[in-house]
């Protein structure tokens, strides 16, 4: 008895090593393999070049929110600016503020800047890097008042504001607070160097390889509390910016904005003028929707808009109205002056070319004066089909003519014709009245 106990209980042993080598080995390995795939997880790389505006900060807030998704080991923003809208800025920064993963803005490529609104972003940042020669600063608020200017009650309160703001955001991150604030009241800029002298960033990388080596192991607090950074030797993964926000990004540009606003009103103007042309209305239409959908991620001055449409307005009236010039005159400087209020430019960014509002105001002048002087005379020249166009019109008597008829030749065709005096054969006669295939004529 003890015997066959003993076998059983040397069985069962036997069976359970087989079955931990079967079952236990693999979940271990599944979790080793779980660990370490999540501290390989990928770095993401957003790439900002040019101005901060409502399609750059949807940019930033969709990889912000994309990289704690797929919870990425860090998320870079390669940034390259001369500055941009306030209120874009801050929705960037919100969104970096809200991020558990960390954000590491670097501006790079060398030559690059952080100029005005970049300023605020890269102190913002988890972690702010620099490559060699660059600089950043020059974060003081532009004028956005009527014709870009604002009186000094509001410059002093729009620069407190953005004073408080860049120091609450330097103490967070444990940066410079004066410096920031010279950046704001006096406009400094800094290269890298002197950047990473003054504690305005965190240290300067020559490339995206050599920034990976050197965050890694940098300890920072998130949203979701203190963590350790692991870069070294993990994959970067670029986050494209997309069809949509590519294009927005390109007709968001305030000259092209205004060459498709100006190319929409030619068209829908063309079609009005020329009524079944059909593709100048729809292209007009096309080019006028696009307008008016950049015109929401730019700061537009509706004031310089309605200058605009008063000088197409002008240019209508001189073909109706004897004026010598004046209203064409008027109409050229209402659209210069319209043209250069159009955008409320907190800096050179935003402002159209003056090589391009010169040129488009004559082009445009040149247009409509042409356009709708050619229209307005069609409009008054007499028909010369149908019925109609054979009132007023001059024949001759081909045979005697009377109340109970007889026949007219005009323009070499035989009429029948009646008249409520006698008319001799070969006398000249005018058409006063068509009634259906007979015409009604007087003496001519």
């Amino acid at each position: 008895y003890f015997k066959w106990n003993y076998f059983y209980f040397f069985v069962i042993i036997k069976m359970m090593k087989k079955l931990s080598s079967i079952i236990i080995v693999p979940l271990f390995l599944l979790i080793f393999s779980t660990v370490s795939f999540s501290a390989k997880s990928s770095v993401y790389v957003l790439t900002i070049q040019g101005v901060i505006n409502p399609v750059s900060a949807e940019y930033i807030q969709r990889g912000i929110d994309l990289a704690n998704t797929e919870r990425a080991s860090a998320l870079v923003i390669e940034l390259d600016t001369p500055g941009g809208l306030d209120t874009s800025m801050r929705k960037i920064i919100k969104s970096i503020n809200q991020s558990a993963v960390p954000v590491v803005v670097y501006v790079f490529p060398s030559g690059a800047r952080a100029a005005s609104a970049g300023v605020f972003i890269t102190m913002a940042a988890h972690v702010a890097a620099m490559a060699p020669g660059t600089n950043i600063g020059a974060a003081h608020p532009v004028g956005i008042g009527i014709g870009g200017k604002m009186d000094k009650t509001m410059v002093e309160k729009v620069t407190n504001d953005a004073v408080a703001y860049i120091k609450s955001i330097a103490e967070r991150r444990g940066r410079n607070k004066k410096w920031a604030e010279k950046a704001v009241r006096k406009s400094v800029s800094v290269t890298a160097r002197e950047a990473l002298k003054l504690r305005v960033i965190d240290l300067i990388a020559k490339d995206l390889d050599d920034l990976m080596k050197k965050i890694d192991g940098k300890t920072v607090e998130t949203v979701s509390g203190k963590v350790k950074l692991k870069t070294r030797g993990v994959p970067t993964k670029r986050v494209p910016m997309g069809l949509r926000l590519k294009i927005l990004s390109i007709i968001g540009n305030p000259n092209v904005a205004y060459i498709l606003m100006l190319l929409g009103f030619y068209g829908l103007f063309f079609e009005l003028t020329n009524p079944g042309a059909i593709f100048p209305g729809v292209f007009g239409a096309i080019c006028l929707i696009l307008a008016f959908y950049s015109f929401q991620t730019l700061p537009v001055n509706y004031a310089g808009l309605l200058l605009i449409i008063l000088s197409i307005i002008l240019f209508v009236l001189e073909i109706k109205i004897t004026s010598h010039g004046v209203l064409t005159i008027g109409g050229i400087v209402s659209m210069v002056i319209g043209s250069l209020m159009l955008f409320k430019s907190p800096g050179p960014f935003f402002k159209l070319s003056l090589y391009l509002i010169l040129p488009a105001a004559l082009a445009t002048a040149l247009f409509f004066t042409v356009t709708f002087s050619l229209a307005f005379k069609a409009w008054r020249r007499k028909p010369v089909t149908g019925s109609v166009g054979l009132l007023g019109l001059e024949g001759v008597a081909h045979t005697d003519i009377d109340k109970e008829g007889g026949m007219a030749l005009l323009r070499g065709e035989y009429w029948q014709a009646f008249s409520d005096e006698p008319i001799k054969k070969g006398e000249k006669i005018k058409v006063q009245e068509v009634k259906g295939l007979k015409i009604k004529v007087k003496r001519g």
